[in-house]
């Protein structure tokens, strides 16, 4: 089973000291740094297109398509800017890559620089995780003085800044055109579009905004060629990914495995369900992605096999729940975050996700009616697609397909006056602390 997983951004990450640049180089990094510098630019791009890698960040969009979209007739300075914003509950595979090999992502960022002309990059890092904050930074005066950045890198005459920006912490800006408000120093709030980034990004001019995963990526597909990171995966979802487990299975963690891996590979891989139970529902992406339920645990995880199942593949964030979870409550929670960190800009997200985290909560305390569910589903169709950004379609996505799997626990609530999970409570939540 072991054999499923092809460890690449994860290879070194029990290494001693593996962040450090010299048990980086002593693995061969920065060799494919030095290989790109001596490609045309164009040529990286092209590799990067050939290798058909797509977006880690959530949306899959070609990553060397992307790229591609920068006019370099345009006379502003091209800027790169990663997006390391990582907040969506359930997410943990970008911020565990910067801190056991934060080398891997700043060779990344420097061979995409190199890519699109680029003379300045950012890092934007979620200001609460200032123990990745400050590994980065280290990493990146490490490159520094090794020559890795600054003034005509290694000989070839090109010129790299980075700067390791930290975020103010609202989830919103892992939105990227939010993101770029905060970077420069405004509230973070999504744009309209057009202009895309691609044209008019950060202080007006040509931006690519790459997920972290995404970048650290394109070392390896240099190094070993578009033909080999191709060779991983399926049809349209070519490479590998991390997919980070958690919740109720034995080993939680992170598993890096070509795409197109089921969930029931996974959770073997994970020791399987904790002991005693079994699989009621988990999300593909993160909890902004339609759950899904055990019929779906042989899912191709790919682009394209989730969307079939009406979800989306998302950043691979797989929360895992058993038999003993309140799915009421869990959707619950995760409205509650979404009503919080929404940025107030447009209405349907800022009213809409006030009166969804209302109604499921009378639904959760037994409290309300069956007509509750039609006026979730109602609210939900007029919220999703009518907002600024996706955040709000990511806060309708479990309850829509909470209630097309669950509508009798829904109305069990109301049936019981409350949670019926809570009359057995002691002896639920008592096993999962003692697994915990």
């Amino acid at each position: 089973m072991t054999d499923t997983l092809t460890p690449v951004l994860t290879d070194n990450w029990g290494a001693d000291r593996s962040w450090t640049l010299q048990a980086y180089e002593d693995q061969g990094g920065y060799a494919a740094l030095t290989k790109a510098l001596a490609m045309p630019q164009d040529d990286v791009i092209e590799a990067v297109k050939a290798s058909n890698l797509r977006g880690r960040g959530g949306a899959g969009f070609p990553t060397g398509m992307k790229w591609g979209f920068i006019p370099q007739d345009n006379p502003n300075p091209k800027y790169l800017v990663v997006n390391a914003d990582e907040s969506e509950p359930g997410t943990c595979k970008d911020i565990p890559l910067m801190m056991a090999s934060p080398h891997t992502l700043v060779e990344g960022v420097i061979i995409s620089s190199y890519a699109i002309r680029a003379n300045t990059a950012f890092i934007y890092v979620r200001g609460e995780v200032l123990h990745v904050i400050r590994r980065l930074q280290r990493a990146v005066q490490e490159a520094y003085l090794a020559g890795h950045l600054g003034k005509d890198i290694h000989g070839s005459g090109y010129d790299l800044d980075l700067i390791v920006h930290a975020g103010a912490g609202a989830y919103i800006c892992g939105e990227e055109t939010a993101l770029l408000d905060s970077l420069e120093g405004r509230r973070g709030q999504p744009r309209l579009r057009p202009p895309f980034p691609a044209v008019a990004g950060l202080y007006a001019s040509p931006t690519v905004i790459n997920n972290v995963e995404s970048i650290a990526s394109v070392p390896s597909i240099i190094d070993r060629g578009a033909e080999w990171f191709a060779s991983m995966g399926t049809e349209k979802s070519k490479g590998y990914g991390i997919f980070s487990l958690s919740g109720h299975v034995t080993n939680p963690g992170q598993f890096e495995a070509p795409l197109g891996i089921t969930l029931r590979e996974l959770i073997d891989l994970a020791g399987g369900m904790r002991e005693g139970h079994e699989l009621k529902f988990w999300t593909p992406g993160g909890s902004s992605t339609p759950l899904l339920t055990a019929e779906h645990l042989d899912v191709p995880l790919d682009f394209e096999g989730i969307s079939e199942v009406g979800s989306m593949l998302g950043t691979r964030a797989l929360q895992i729940f058993d038999e003993t979870t309140c799915v009421v409550r869990a959707v619950l929670r995760w409205t509650e975050f979404y009503k919080h960190e929404s940025c107030g800009k447009c209405t349907p997200c800022r009213e809409g996700t006030w009166w969804l985290a209302q109604t499921l909560a009378n639904l959760e305390q037994g409290r309300g009616a069956a007509s509750d569910l039609d006026l979730l589903d109602d609210v939900c169709d007029n919220i999703l697609g009518r907002s600024f950004c996706a955040l709000a379609d990511g806060a309708v996505s479990p309850i829509t397909s909470s209630i097309k799997y669950f509508r009798e626990e829904f109305l069990a609530h109301l049936e019981h006056g409350g949670c019926p999970f809570d009359r057995n409570a002691s002896a639920i939540f008592g096993r999962v602390e003692a697994t915990a």
